[in-house]
């Protein structure tokens, strides 16, 4: 994977510039194996990388106007761990969970154009997919897109239903590991 510098920029998006910040759910619980895929919370170490990345992002003084959060136990649990739901718009869709490239585009695309700022918090594979289809394909991220990584995409757009392959330019791309 082509890592680009842990220093998280977080420059807000410019008028014509659109800010996407995809955040994998940090790392989940595998101890009940009864437990339902979707019911599975976090783990002590994805607790920990959670609060880890929330901190991270009040350091570089990064809120989104938006978020769009998958049902699902655990990235709820990320979500709540960046301690950002309170001071922003949060929605919490079903749809999310296990959402492929396609999906995730689709809804990227019905955005209203008055957030500039957008966290999406979901799920492999479709995060990284919908990532390198945004940036133009694997030579730019090829590899695997871990347990509590962001991806901070821009897009040189005014309005998110103009999001298309290829148009957005990864800025930074960080992993819990690369924060502690």
């Amino acid at each position: 994977m082509r890592w680009c510098s842990p220093i998280w920029v977080g420059s807000q998006p410019t008028m014509a510039q659109m800010q996407l910040v995809l955040l994998r759910h940090a790392k989940s619980s595998w101890t009940d194996p009864a437990l339902a895929d979707h019911a599975r919370p976090l783990n002590a170490r994805g607790r920990r990388a959670a609060a880890l990345v929330g901190r991270h992002l009040h350091a570089m003084q990064w809120q989104p106007d938006l978020v769009l959060c998958s049902s699902a136990t655990r990235t709820r649990q990320t979500l709540e761990l960046l301690g950002i739901a309170d001071a922003v718009d949060v929605e919490i869709e079903d749809s999310l969970y296990g959402a492929e490239a396609g999906e995730l585009v689709a809804r990227i695309r019905r955005v209203p154009a008055v957030v500039k700022a957008l966290l999406l918090i979901g799920h492999n594979p479709g995060l990284e997919d919908v990532t390198s289809v945004l940036i133009g394909g694997d030579a730019a991220l090829a590899g695997k897109f871990p347990t509590g990584a962001m991806a901070d995409v821009r897009l040189p757009i005014r309005r998110w239903e103009e999001v298309a392959p290829g148009i957005g330019r990864l800025e930074a791309f960080v992993a819990p590991r690369d924060l502690s």
